[in-house]
């Protein structure tokens, strides 16, 4: 029977070749998700309005699982390693949706995936424009929405653009284009 007999010192080598293999390999991804804003409440009387979130589209930059932040005016970076939980346009939809829920005081609020098409009251439709995040710094949001109102023709619009400094909920800037679209809605409530 022949045995195979390893230099002396060569476990020592396997070991340490071991040890660096193991050190290089990749580190673990995290996943973020969106979060509304628990601390919201209506801004006046509860409206038993039924809403519907969406569509909802975002820029094709962000429209992606890595995580993207702007270094400076033209450089950004995707991070391999920090990536979204969700489609960030469906994210986006349902904190907009939960927003609006404690917003105008009605439980009747939802995302267009959850929803029989034509039993809402009011359609939202947003188009974020640009969804930033600058470490460090700040988060920008700049959203065209329109909601259409049942039994109306004109179509309530708005733009918000909003930035708000980094204080490590990034979400903020989302709360305040909800906010705009619950004051068009309680301005013009369904007829």
């Amino acid at each position: 029977m022949k045995r195979s007999m390893l230099p002396p010192g060569a476990c020592v080598c396997v070991a340490a070749a071991m040890t660096v293999l193991a050190a290089c390999s990749s580190p673990r991804s995290n996943f973020y998700t969106l979060s509304p804003d628990a601390t919201l409440e209506s801004a006046g009387a509860p409206m038993p309005v039924s809403v519907v979130v969406g569509p909802v589209t975002v820029p094709d930059l962000v429209d992606r699982p890595q995580l993207v932040t702007r270094m400076s005016g033209n450089e950004v970076k995707l991070n391999e390693f920090a990536r979204w939980g969700e489609p960030l346009r469906s994210g986006v939809a349902a904190v907009i949706a939960a927003d609006l829920t404690r917003l105008l005081g009605s439980p009747r609020v939802s995302v267009s995936s959850q929803t029989v098409a034509g039993t809402e009251a009011c359609r939202v439709r947003v188009d974020i424009l640009r969804f930033d995040s600058m470490p460090g710094e700040a988060v920008a949001v700049d959203a065209l929405w329109t909601v259409r109102v049942t039994g109306r023709t004109a179509l309530l619009t708005g733009r918000s653009t909003i930035r708000e400094p980094v204080q490590g909920a990034d979400d903020a800037a989302l709360v305040a284009v909800s906010r705009d679209i619950a004051a068009a809605i309680r301005s013009a409530p369904p007829g």
